[in-house]
């Protein structure tokens, strides 16, 4: 029988938008390709979780009142989403869930609402400034195209602990100022691009590589 990769996707029946649910259907297509079965479970509202129970983390995009639902449940899973990162597993974050890593969003009304606190970077709203449209940047793996949809400007609070994903060559990434998308720290990704990200094969299948090996190290323990 084929053993079994565990993914947990974080809030799906919330944080699901512009199809970023695809991210998952594809990964699991490539490692079936390798003869993985795959397990997708939705930790959603007051459901328990421990991340070491997986192999690989999934925190799509949300809509604002989505959001807003999530930031009151999601801090008591705070201790478990840290250690797990820290503990060199993959996890990959699109739009509102990359946002929930970071210390917190400051609306375009001047409220802060306080995320996870786990990685040091911050995101303020600027409702009148949507940044919307293709993108294409360069990572470590090639090139990236994608789509981007949000009024969130991310910024880095310390740029030698945090890397960007990528540099942009078209759209605007995490801000309009600093010419990067998204994060990179340890094997954590996170990202503004929907479409999914993942219907690019070369990122894809290197978040495959790191979730094989994530398994094989949950296995062994």
């Amino acid at each position: 029988m084929p053993e079994t990769i565990k993914i947990a996707y974080l809030y799906e029946d919330l944080m699901n938008t512009y199809g970023d649910s695809g991210d998952v259907k594809i990964l699991a297509f490539l490692l079936k390709e390798q003869g993985y079965d795959t397990q997708v479970d939705d930790v959603s509202l007051n459901a328990d979780f421990n991340a070491f129970d997986y192999d690989f983390l999934f925190f799509g995009g949300g809509q604002d009142f989505e959001q807003s639902v999530v930031a009151k449940d999601i801090s008591k899973h705070k201790q478990t989403i840290t250690d797990y990162i820290e503990a060199n597993k993959p996890m990959l974050c699109i739009c509102g869930g990359y946002q929930f890593l970071g210390k917190f969003y400051e609306t375009s009304g001047g409220e802060t609402i306080q995320c996870l606190d786990i990685l040091p970077f911050h995101t303020v709203f600027k409702a009148d400034a949507r940044m919307i449209g293709d993108t294409e940047y360069q990572t470590e793996w090639g090139t990236v195209k994608a789509f981007e949809n949000h009024s969130g400007r991310t910024y880095f609070d310390d740029k030698n602990m945090l890397k960007p994903l990528g540099n942009m060559v078209e759209g605007y990434g995490n801000n309009p100022e600093d010419g990067a998308e998204g994060m990179r720290y340890k094997n954590v990704i996170g990202s503004y691009s929907h479409g999914p990200i993942l219907k690019n094969e070369n990122i894809a299948r290197a978040i495959a590589d790191k979730i094989i090996q994530s398994h094989k190290e949950r296995m062994a323990n």
